[in-house]
């Protein structure tokens, strides 16, 4: 096991490069394919996840595509193999993503003539696919399912020779990220509407454009949470855009909660935020996260080190991610003495109970990069803390430990 010791930084960086956001990278790289497009996007993020989709997508041959941990690329490319005519590949990843359900996607594109079957255990990858035409047509889809099944799907609607209608029952969960896909697929001269709980998609193919990818959003939450554990600091953020695609845009309005001022850096969209400390915290932060759920570490991390009790709900897409992210965050911040209450698979809560804290608390990562680094800027508080298995934040933000300028231990 690796392990590093992040200790208080007595000033933070005036101006920290985000990486390119993984979310826009992943979509705008699976449409940019089956658009025909030869040139890459523009700024497409250098993060694991997106990798291994650029290796999957310039290498079409290999029969075997092993995109480790990345669930975005295993569900994205699920639906993209599936329609490539004359190809056949046996998708996989870690141990890990071989225990992250995938029954529900399988189910969904064989409902539209996909040949997909399980090259192990049933209802989980690795996956085999034969890619073929496909017509498409109509299918339903429970809406609190993750967005990621349905993206995979909008995706390919174009292509599908009688275009798709996909029809959510019940709760939608994480909206935004569906709008972000609708969006990027329109900007590709795709037709699509997203009416009630209804998404049309017409089979009118895409047209072949040069795209530029923004900043990642997602990232600059564990800058928020630097700056509101950092009295009088300041941050930079350079390359994030005013009108984002990005529904973690809405950081700003949480931390506004939690002590930090976002500031627009510049007239030019790309020119980027300014984060500025206030203090001025609210005494209890209660919220739902159902539309932004990648936050929740970062929020309920900073509300812990703040002293501010929480109750946070819609979490509920937080039990299938990288790791059971309500039981992990639970676990370690137990380490740093709070005891944090859970229900419903889909809420957690503060009430400021406390217990006995490790004296240096090793924070384990459960192969999660979320975990990692929302857990790093407790070192502001604490003074010192270790993380275990650091390098998993390279599935998202691989320069996130240079920014910090660890230690190793």
């Amino acid at each position: 096991m690796t392990q590093i010791r992040v200790t208080r930084r007595a000033e933070l960086p005036t101006c920290v490069v985000l990486p390119a956001s993984k979310s826009i990278s992943n979509r705008a790289l699976i449409i940019n394919a089956l658009s025909g497009m030869e040139m890459m996007p523009e700024n497409v993020s250098d993060c694991d996840d997106t990798f291994v989709m650029v290796r999957a997508l310039k290498e079409p041959v290999q029969e075997v595509i092993d995109i480790m941990a990345a669930g975005t690329a295993m569900r994205f490319l699920t639906a993209y193999l599936s329609v490539q005519a004359g190809e056949e590949h046996v998708l996989t990843g870690t141990d890990r993503m071989k225990h992250r359900p995938i029954a529900i996607l399988v189910d969904a594109m064989r409902g539209l003539g996909a040949d997909i079957s399980y090259a192990g255990e049933e209802g989980f990858p690795p996956l085999r696919i034969k890619g073929k035409k496909l017509e498409g047509g109509s299918i339903e889809l429970a809406g609190n399912v993750s967005s990621q099944y349905i993206s995979a799907m909008l995706m390919i609607g174009p292509v599908l020779t009688k275009g798709l209608t996909l029809t959510l029952t019940g709760g939608i969960v994480s909206r935004p990220y569906i709008d972000m896909t609708l969006s990027i697929m329109r900007q590709f001269g795709a037709k699509a509407s997203f009416e009630g709980n209804v998404i049309r998609v017409e089979p009118t193919g895409y047209s072949p454009i040069p795209y530029y990818i923004e900043n990642d959003w997602s990232a600059s939450s564990y800058w928020y949470e630097m700056v509101a554990l950092t009295p009088g600091s300041e941050v930079r953020l350079p390359g994030l855009f005013a009108e984002s695609l990005q529904g973690d845009q809405g950081v700003k309005d949480i931390f506004e909660k939690l002590g930090v001022e976002t500031l627009t850096d510049g007239a030019a969209q790309q020119a980027g935020v300014l984060l500025r400390h206030t203090g001025r915290v609210v005494e209890r932060l209660e919220i739902d996260m159902l539309r932004v759920p990648d936050l929740a570490q970062t929020v309920v991390v900073t509300c812990a080190m703040l002293g501010v009790p929480f109750r946070i709900t819609g979490l509920q897409s937080l039990k299938i991610k990288e790791t059971d992210r309500i039981t992990a965050l639970r676990k370690e911040l137990g380490k740093l003495g709070y005891v944090i209450g859970e229900a419903d698979d889909s809420i957690l809560f503060w009430d400021g109970e406390r217990c006995e804290a490790n004296e240096v608390p090793a924070i384990d990562t459960y192969e999660d990069h979320r975990m990692a680094m929302s857990f790093a800027p407790c070192s502001q508080v604490l003074g010192e803390l270790r993380i275990n298995n650091p390098e998993v934040v390279s599935k998202s933000y691989p320069t996130f430990w240079n920014e910090f300028r660890v230690h190793n231990s």
